[in-house]
């Protein structure tokens, strides 16, 4: 039993959440709660697979690992090709671990419960594709999986704009999969014979000119940008963000985001790394961008969702900057931000949630003295938005000041303009706690229940995730590092 699992790991980690869609399509549709512990079965054992994947992956490999390899249509050299490194294995627990956690904070759904948890495990299992595939076609496979059940999710079970958020959301990431789509054709008519195995493109990356290096690279940044978003191609974001449900906003800033960084990473970077020196300057530009406009109009706003989805475009703007310098300490502080902004922005939505579901609304100027009324909450809250800022001893610290060693080599003047961002994130979230939990308490909720188990039971991994990665970062960094080593030494010639 033990052989068969570890043989065939990855792909019992990515479609078990599919049977699970199966499962809950044949209960019927009054069986509420059987719906809910069916699929909270269904990712608790890819949970339970991802933690055996991080506990017996060999951290001193910087190539792939459980690999699976199947002829899929032999008569165009597709595979089902899937393996993981020390980059995706991170990104896998980081998706079961919230997966698991967002079934339980989906639990007050009824309205089409059925459909809606059956799209969810759908949603996990294009998720978890896209961060094992290795072959360029079995990836953009499992990218476009991921895109439906996300527009159906928003679009059904949103707020009160859910309709146009949704088609906003698709249409730009429809967008990016067409740029993505030309390129992978390219790619695969350009090898000889055809492949679309991504390993073997990497290979031959002598092989493709400067030139279409550089079409080719900004194609595919255009599909990874929307998705990470990058200015421009943020305006999406807060919609989706504000009209969502609770478990799907931590979802899209949990996970989702981060697919548009791990595609740079994964393929920008490896496949075309002329290109990727050409436009490291520009990338180190966008990344200061994100990192000072998403902070700025995350200060601007009223509502504690939208303050929310703005604060994640900041953050993944230390992403792009970290990579962009192609510094040890850059590029792994650049990845270790996109594990540790997993886990303090899906802390962040889930806060939102409790409060919304209390008080109906979002609105942070009419809350007041929140800290009588719910102490732990409130404690929860002080938690997040400390790691949020970058607090010394939480998990936002580590991966904040890599970056900024990294970006500081390479990029001097953009990195010491950027290093504002502390401050202004600082200023935000001091003055979002100063607003909603200090002060007189609003007699309008002093009645307002505490966090309750089902709560607490979201929140608490997710703290001691925060707590224990900022204490002690290596066991995260020494998954990864030597993967990214590889991936700087191809893009650098080093």
């Amino acid at each position: 039993m033990g052989e068969f699992i570890r043989t065939n790991l990855l792909t019992l980690i990515t479609f078990i959440p599919l049977i699970g869609v199966v499962a809950v399509l044949f209960i019927p549709r009054d069986k509420l709660n059987l719906i809910r512990a069916t699929s909270a079965f269904f990712t608790f054992i890819p949970l339970l697979l991802g933690v055996y994947l991080f506990i017996n992956f060999d951290r001193n490999v910087p190539g792939l690992q459980f690999v699976v390899r199947k002829p899929w249509i032999p008569q165009f050299n597709v595979e089902y090709y899937m393996g993981v490194d020390g980059l995706s294995v991170l990104m896998v627990l980081l998706t079961v671990l919230l997966s698991f956690l967002c079934i339980f904070a989906s639990w007050g759904i009824e309205k089409g419960a059925k459909a809606y948890f059956a799209l969810f495990l759908l949603l996990e299992t294009g998720m978890l594709g896209v961060f094992l595939a290795m072959d360029f076609f079995l990836f953009y496979v499992f990218w476009e999986i991921g895109l439906f059940p996300m527009y159906f999710l928003i679009g059904i079970w949103g707020g009160p704009k859910r309709e146009y958020a949704a088609i906003k959301f698709f249409l730009y990431t429809l967008l990016g999969s067409v740029f993505m789509l030309v390129t992978m054709l390219v790619l695969y008519f350009h090898h000889t014979p055809h492949t679309f195995d991504i390993p073997k493109l990497i290979e031959t990356r002598s092989s493709y000119p400067v030139e279409l290096q550089k079409v080719l690279w900004l194609a595919l940044y255009i599909a990874f940008a929307i998705k990470v978003p990058v200015f421009p191609f943020h305006t999406w974001l807060p919609d989706a963000h504000v009209e969502a449900p609770t478990p799907i906003s931590v979802i899209l800033a949990g996970i989702l985001l981060k697919m548009g960084t791990y595609g740079i990473l994964r393929f920008n970077f490896p496949l075309f790394p002329d290109a990727t020196q050409y436009f490291a300057s520009f990338l180190a530009y966008m990344g200061v961008i994100n990192m000072i406009y998403g902070a700025l109009t995350a200060m601007a706003q009223r509502d504690m969702k939208k303050l929310v989805a703005y604060s994640s475009i900041s953050h993944m703007g230390y992403c792009l900057l970290g990579m962009a310098s192609f510094k040890e300490s850059g590029v792994i502080g650049g990845a270790l931000q996109m594990f540790n902004h997993g886990t303090i922005t899906a802390m962040l939505f889930l806060i939102v949630g409790v409060i919304y579901d209390r008080a109906h609304h979002r609105d942070i100027d009419r809350f007041g003295g929140l800290a009588v009324q719910m102490p732990v909450y409130s404690g929860i809250v002080a938690l997040a938005f400390f790691a949020a800022m970058g607090l010394p001893g939480l998990n936002g610290f580590i991966s904040e000041v890599l970056v900024f060693i990294g970006g500081i080599k390479a990029f001097p003047v953009r990195t010491i303009v950027s290093v504002s961002t502390v401050v202004i994130t600082a200023a935000y979230l001091l003055w979002t706690i100063h607003r909603m939990f200090l002060g007189k308490l609003n007699e309008q909720y002093k009645d307002l229940p505490d966090v309750n188990g089902r709560e607490l039971f979201t929140l608490v991994p997710l703290g001691i995730i925060v707590i224990f990665v900022g204490i002690y970062p290596s066991p995260v960094i020494d998954m990864m590092r030597e993967t990214l080593l590889s991936i700087i030494k191809i893009v650098t010639g080093g």
